[in-house]
């Protein structure tokens, strides 16, 4: 299964049946990114939740691809209303699709959509995103602080593969996404939803530093991980 990062939070998977999904992907407007809309080519698109720079191209790579749009339950029904073919869950459920089993777990945030005439659109909880493939487990903590359950979850998930923000200021910050590898017990940890814009600028080199020799991998954008 290769995994790779795209600037943000934009993460994409290509399983070993070739199945590609993508996750929050923000394309327009994201100054990180490698990708260009018109050339993403998926089967699936997975949201954590409703803020713009996270469900940013949805419907216009949806349509194109005719792709299934997973996402928590109101965000789901939003996205459902423009067309598009989408799969609706909420925190603590999770589904075996043929792909893969994707499980939303609880995350510290806030979720609502802007739409072009800036009304604000609540879209439900905000959630992270278990998905486990090819016997790996990825960990995709979308937006969120720092929260106990953590531990919960690498408990009762071994995580090969993680991925933190540690942008501060709308997110955890380096040091309390450092608190989290630390209690997730992933094996490879790779941040996230930092640089992009002036406010949540951090150094991912400084972050890989502060985690145990070999977990921390601050990927650029297009490259990848192969699990």
């Amino acid at each position: 299964m290769d995994i790779s990062f795209h600037g943000h939070s934009v993460v994409q998977i290509r399983t070993s049946s070739n199945k590609r999904i993508i996750i929050d992907p923000f394309i327009n407007g994201n100054n990180q990114t490698d990708l260009e809309v018109e050339n993403i080519e998926v089967d699936v698109i997975i949201l954590t939740h409703g803020h713009n720079d996270h469900v940013g191209d949805t419907v216009e790579i949806a349509k194109k691809n005719n792709a299934l749009v997973i996402a928590p339950y109101e965000l789901a029904v939003y996205i459902g209303n423009k067309g598009i073919n989408y799969h609706p869950m909420n925190i603590g459920g999770s589904y075996q699709f043929d792909f893969g089993t994707v499980k939303l777990t609880q995350a510290f945030h806030g979720s609502s959509y802007q739409d072009e005439e800036g009304t604000v659109i609540y879209t439900g909880m905000p959630s992270g995103v278990l998905f486990t493939s090819d016997d790996k487990n990825i960990y995709h903590a979308g937006d969120t602080a720092l929260f106990s359950d953590m531990k919960m979850i690498g408990e009762l998930h071994p995580i090969d593969l993680a991925f933190l923000p540690i942008g501060d200021n709308l997110t955890m910050g380096p040091e309390d996404a450092k608190i989290a590898a630390n209690w997730l017990h992933a094996k490879r940890v790779v941040p996230i939803h930092y640089d992009t814009f002036d406010f949540i600028k951090q150094d991912p080199n400084h972050f890989v530093s502060m985690l145990p020799e070999g977990v921390g991998l601050a990927l650029k954008a297009g490259e990848k991980i192969t699990l």
